[in-house]
């Protein structure tokens, strides 16, 4: 016989799961009292509940299992929202374990009582509330398995108190399936060899990848692809580090922040081939617009994401492993070198621009990372200009090696993800970079740091402002600065030193080498606050609803 508490434990460790991040409270004791014992799972205590969602996030990104994070009734709960939501739009296997009431006391207003399942709905790939004991040990098995198949994401399990307490004697099922659920689309052959045939004939054909190339860990397949067809490649923030940038099949970043020499690619390819991206209006623009030479083919594993925001094109439901995998047999050996001279052309026309200042640039700040740290660290990036510095300057050669919250565009979501990162990651360097504005949402995990020796390396691109709103207040409202001022002067090196981390404040570029030097060898968290100019802004840029070959290059050509 075991409690509720002792069998979901067991089923934890079924599923691999080697750290929890979490927060405890009065409806998860027993479960907190079962983790005591159980050498195996390591819980981590984060200090605010959206930590733990993100920490649970930045795990799963960086390791491809699947993350997992606790949290109490009611407003321990909700806190976890925002990180559900975040790991929802960007595709993260993720399982969130929720304390609950009484299932006697549900709908009756108790003491922290909060309808989790409801409020996560919209935003969670499923959730279950369990009721029934004998349930347990099935749901959460199949929580994880919803989680990781097909295209993941998050999966929400409400655990009132009274089943956790309550015992069994039933056993853990060996496997579970799920009626009327597919963990894996079935491929249409015929509509590959149109593919196929299409690629083939094509004489500028562009692969446009994404997050899904990631999440189906098939990147070298991807490379494959490309280099035996000679086909480009650009990517979306979700596909950083999935072609080594130094090849000259490599493209760059598309979309609103990202080259411009990428969206002039897509503008004059004749074959858009999108494969574990979906179209995302930060990378299309005006949607009318988007590649208006080509015909497209769409491989995405989610049959709702085809023909959701292009209306054309050839669609492919299948895993973007398979896809590639089957293209590279089918996909011809072509010269296209002059299409490749073509794009080389637009890289010397509008390359990333790299201004020397006396203050120090973001894209020194990126340099200098990269020669400290080598080409493999992890590094987590806020949301805001500190990730479009960190996605466009960073030369990132592998998947899995940069995050960052793309859909839900979530701030704070830098430190907390690195921490997990971290602990997913303990042989490899892991940074976390951000803007002074999202730093201050989440910086209470430097005390989860801290307490756990996590090595974390802050980086902290001090501009005394919310950046990227800033920026849109300074292109499109003529400068009118309204509640973008960070008026108060934090001493972010005293803020660290108060939580019990190292921190040094830097001024030069000089300066920032040797503190990053200083900071790789520190055996534990360190915060490294650099100041840069407050009107360092991130260009190119597209202005919102223009096509993205409109591209700002600075703040004195917005309106052309």
């Amino acid at each position: 016989m075991q409690n509720g508490a002792q069998i979901l434990v067991e089923c934890l460790k079924r599923e691999g799961v080697d750290t929890i991040f979490g927060y405890p409270g009065a409806r998860t004791l027993l479960l907190h009292d079962a983790l005591l014992d159980d050498p195996d799972i390591r819980h981590i205590l984060v200090r605010h509940e959206q930590a733990a969602a993100h920490a649970a996030d930045g795990y799963a990104r960086t390791t491809g299992k699947v993350g997992v994070c606790l949290s109490t009734s009611g407003p321990g709960a909700t806190n976890l929202v925002t990180g559900i939501a975040t790991a929802y739009m960007d595709s993260v296997p993720m399982v969130a374990l929720t304390g609950q009431v009484t299932t006697l006391d549900i709908g009756n207003d108790a003491f922290q009582e909060a309808d989790i399942a409801g409020i996560t709905r919209p935003i969670s790939k499923h959730n279950y509330v369990v009721t029934d004991i004998k349930d347990l040990a099935r749901i959460i098995r199949e929580a994880f398995y919803i989680a990781r198949t097909r295209r993941p994401g998050p999966v929400v399990v409400d655990l009132p108190s009274d089943v956790i307490a309550a015992v069994s004697n039933d056993g853990i099922p060996e496997q579970v399936t799920r009626r009327g659920y597919q963990d894996s689309p079935q491929l249409n052959f015929k509509q590959l060899g149109r593919a196929a045939a299409m690629i083939n004939k094509a004489k500028r054909p562009l692969i446009y990848a994404g997050g899904g190339v990631v999440q189906s860990n098939s990147s070298a397949l991807l490379r494959a692809v490309a280099e035996k067809g000679q086909i480009p490649v650009t990517h979306t923030l979700m596909g950083v580090g999935l072609m080594d940038p130094q090849s000259p099949l490599a493209v760059g970043m598309l979309g609103m922040y990202g080259a411009w020499y990428a969206n002039m690619a897509v503008n004059q390819c004749d074959c858009l081939i999108a494969i574990g991206a979906r179209f995302d209006d930060r990378v299309t623009g005006k949607v009318e617009a988007f590649a208006p030479n080509a015909k497209i083919i769409h491989f995405d594993i989610d049959p709702a994401s085809i023909h959701k925001v292009v209306q054309e094109g050839l669609p492919i439901v299948c895993d973007a492993g398979e896809a590639l995998q089957q293209l590279l047999e089918l996909v011809e050996p072509r010269d296209r070198s002059a299409w490749l001279t073509e794009i080389a052309v637009f890289k010397e026309q509008g390359p990333l621009p790299r201004d020397q200042r006396e203050h120090i640039m973001p894209h020194e700040v990126m340099e200098a990372l990269h020669e400290v740290a080598g080409d493999n660290p992890v590094v987590a990036s806020d949301v805001g200009l500190s990730q479009m510095w960190t996605a466009n300057y960073f030369p990132f050669s592998q998947p899995r090696q940069y995050i960052t919250s793309g859909g839900l565009g979530t701030m704070g979501y830098a430190l907390p993800a690195a921490l997990g990162a971290a602990i997913g990651n303990v042989e490899r360097p892991v940074f976390a970079i951000n803007g002074d504005g999202a730093f201050q949402m989440n910086c209470q995990e430097l005390a989860t740091c801290a307490q756990y020796g996590i090595p974390v390396k802050c980086i902290i691109i001090n501009n005394g402002k919310l950046g990227m709103v800033r920026q849109f207040q300074n292109l499109f409202l003529g400068s009118r600065y309204a509640s973008t001022d960070l008026e108060a002067k934090v001493d972010f090196c005293m803020v660290a030193k108060g939580f019990g981390v190292a921190g040094k404040k830097v001024g030069s570029l000089g300066e920032f080498r040797e503190a990053l030097r200083w900071a790789v060898d520190y055996p534990g968290p360190v915060v490294l606050d650099v100041a840069i100019h407050p009107d360092t802004f991130a260009f190119p840029m597209v202005p919102p609803g223009k096509e993205t070959t409109a591209m700002i290059f600075n703040a004195g050509n917005a309106g052309d």
